[in-house]
């Protein structure tokens, strides 16, 4: 029998008893400048994640609280500039066979099953004969292949990353593309259709998703789901009697230029205009996932203001959920100034998906010394900073400029 859970991320309010098991996102060491260690944690459940530092017998600590890890915390929900975290008082492990596993690992709200009948009346609305049957061969006979596409996530933290967003993210596009045919009727609409419901085909190798927090596999990090995806898409067409090579080298173009660019991690360029269109429309619907997520972390209904969020290298003007006719802060006027990355007023912030900043990027308050004064950590070697600091250490450091720009995958 699972173990009771107790208060979820998104019911922490500051000054809250704080009582309940967590799994471990992140962990990061860090000593103080008198040579005291103390760990840096992020935390999360199936609600959000939240962090905060751990001052007391982190060495002991510290095996206990390896990322992947179940924990019990007890402590208190605390602020730190705004943004809300932990005041930690005590570790104790959890055993993960006692656990749910779905009270941790994050989930949109996706239905799996109504998502899977419209991708299965997509491929059904294919004219193409060759490409419906290579797509009825990807997704409806190779049942291992559907399983695991129906399940993965879209990307690892930033875009579609919980359970069945890769679906979502594709059936999604795949709407998009048959309007945008209809738009332009100079589109070839089977081959965007197809490319759209290919395109991240790969990332089921791609990343590891069978425990949280997701990463990538050897061959994921090595060769790339773009790569990985046209190679599947290849090996398939080739079972297809008949199946033409040049309809077969168009769908592999589609599928391995649909980052755009080079430094996005593209092979090649777009080169058709459904290349282009397939470009375009993924990284809309990334980005509007992205703003939809943040939304939803939102603790205040309304606009607020972002942290700066430096995969955009921009904050956001977002929209908590709740109120439907609130009015914009005056700061989010269009004949207002834009919020200066040092200077901005933010009347409310939202942390939630702030890319992981090295540990010096960041600075806890610390606790006192003997002599009553704060102690400072060695690793803490402040730089100029084009934005506020943000609320809490992301121990982490950032993923590569090409991953950030790169539609996140």
């Amino acid at each position: 029998m699972a173990e009771a859970k107790g208060i979820f991320v998104n019911a922490i309010a500051e000054g809250q008893a704080v009582e309940g098991i967590f799994l471990v996102k992140e962990l990061n060491r860090g000593e103080t400048r008198a040579g005291k260690p103390f760990l840096r944690l992020k935390v999360m459940d199936k609600s959000g994640e939240i962090g905060g530092p751990v001052w007391d017998d982190a060495e002991a600590l510290a095996p206990l609280c390896q990322p992947g890890s179940y924990i019990q915390i007890s402590g208190q929900g605390d602020s730190y500039q705004g943004s809300p975290q932990l005041r930690i008082s005590r570790i104790s492990p959890a055993d993960p066979a006692a656990i749910d596993p779905a009270d941790f690992i994050p989930g949109g709200a996706v239905d799996l099953v109504r998502l899977t009948a419209e991708l299965d009346g997509l491929i059904a609305g294919v004219t193409d004969p060759h490409l419906q049957q290579l797509l009825s061969t990807i997704f409806i006979k190779d049942q291992e292949l559907r399983r695991r596409f129906t399940t993965a996530p879209a990307a690892k933290t930033m875009h579609h990353a919980y359970l069945g967003g890769l679906l979502e993210h594709t059936v999604a596009l795949a709407r998009l593309a048959l309007t945008i045919s209809q738009l332009y009727p100079a589109v070839d609409r089977d081959l965007l259709l197809a490319g759209a419901l290919l395109h991240d085909l790969g990332k089921t190798e791609e990343l590891t998703y069978q425990s949280y927090p997701f990463g990538y596999s050897d061959r994921g990090r090595l060769v790339g789901h773009l790569v990985m995806g046209a190679e599947t898409v290849g090996r398939l067409a080739a079972t297809i009697p008949g199946f033409p090579a040049a309809r077969l080298e168009q769908l592999q173009h589609l599928i391995l230029s649909h980052h755009g660019r080079h430094e996005f991690g593209a092979p090649v360029l777009p080169m058709m205009q459904e290349a282009f269109i397939l470009h375009f429309l993924d990284d809309l619907d990334a980005k509007l996932n992205y703003f939809a997520r943040l939304g939803e972390q939102a603790r205040e209904p309304g606009y607020q203001w972002s942290d700066f969020q430096r995969n955009l290298e921009r904050f956001l003007l977002i929209k908590g959920a709740g109120d439907d006719l609130a009015e914009p802060t005056p700061e989010s006027s269009p004949n207002a100034a834009a919020p200066s990355p040092t200077t901005a007023p933010r009347p409310q912030t939202v942390a939630a998906f702030r890319p992981a900043l090295p540990p010096e990027d960041n600075a806890q308050p610390q606790p006192p010394n003997a002599a009553g004064k704060a102690e400072t950590p060695t690793t803490s070697r402040r730089r100029p900073q084009p934005s506020p600091p943000v609320a809490e250490p992301d121990p982490a450091p950032p993923e590569p400029t090409v991953r950030q720009k790169a539609l996140w995958e």
